[in-house]
């Protein structure tokens, strides 16, 4: 399966009150494995920012003037995304946004529905993780990705950052390797481990789950139901 991990940022956050998309980011994931293909773009969006979305993701107007317009690019990214599942963060939004500057384009592409099939990670997340805090940073301690560079949003930041996070929610590993590397940070390579005994003047060790590793893995069954081979009795 191909997917696209995507984000946007704004000028502010209702797009229906004349609202625009200034940056979109987009990662492609084939077969759970984060490929070199990206997607970048500033956009210029003929429109001053709120004071509130520049706090959000320090992108000023003035660092606009000169970037191409949304109908410039939006060639580029339709073709990026066709036929991939999105995979986005509250997609209500950047969906909303979207839509609505393909509606301003006037192109014959009216929905991003109509090409993509979407994934909300904050709906999973929910799902997952019912009455607690699931915005992308909370996701980030819970699974143990490493976001302390993001001191500001970015669309292409939280893409990558969000690319981590969707592995984790749904699987876990995002490759394989035998020297430690791995894409998430400290807290995922912390286990509770104890020496079992020497047989044959080898010294076993017995790693046990963490106490989140458990609550993930039973809240894990809930969702496969009663025909879970690993169902308690």
């Amino acid at each position: 399966m191909r997917q696209v991990i995507l984000d946007t940022e704004t000028t502010g956050l209702e797009w229906d009150l004349g609202h625009r998309v200034i940056e979109v980011g987009c990662i492609e994931v084939v077969g759970r494995r984060i490929t070199e293909k990206r997607f970048h773009r500033f956009i210029n969006p003929e429109r001053s920012i709120d004071q509130g979305a520049l706090e959000v993701h320090g992108i000023s107007g003035e660092s606009l003037i000169g970037k191409p317009k949304f109908g410039e690019i939006v060639g580029e990214l339709l073709e990026f995304i066709s036929g991939s599942e999105l995979v986005i963060h509250n997609a209500e939004f950047d969906i909303g946004f979207l839509n609505n500057e393909l509606t301003l384009t006037g192109r014959n592409v009216e929905r991003i529905e109509d090409i993509c099939s979407i994934q909300d990670t904050l709906q999973l997340a929910r799902q997952l993780h019912p009455g607690q805090r699931n915005s992308l940073d909370a996701l980030c301690k819970r699974y143990g990705v490493d976001n302390s560079h993001r001191t500001l949003h970015g669309a292409m930041l939280d893409a990558e950052i969000l690319a981590d996070v969707y592995l984790a929610m749904t699987g876990g590993q995002t490759e394989l390797s035998f020297a430690g590397k791995s894409r998430r940070g400290p807290a995922e390579t912390k286990t509770n481990t104890t020496t079992a005994g020497i047989v044959d003047g080898i010294q076993l060790e017995v790693t046990y789950p963490t106490s989140q590793e458990i609550e993930l893995h039973h809240r894990w069954l809930d969702i496969l139901g009663d025909n879970a081979l690993w169902q308690d009795d």
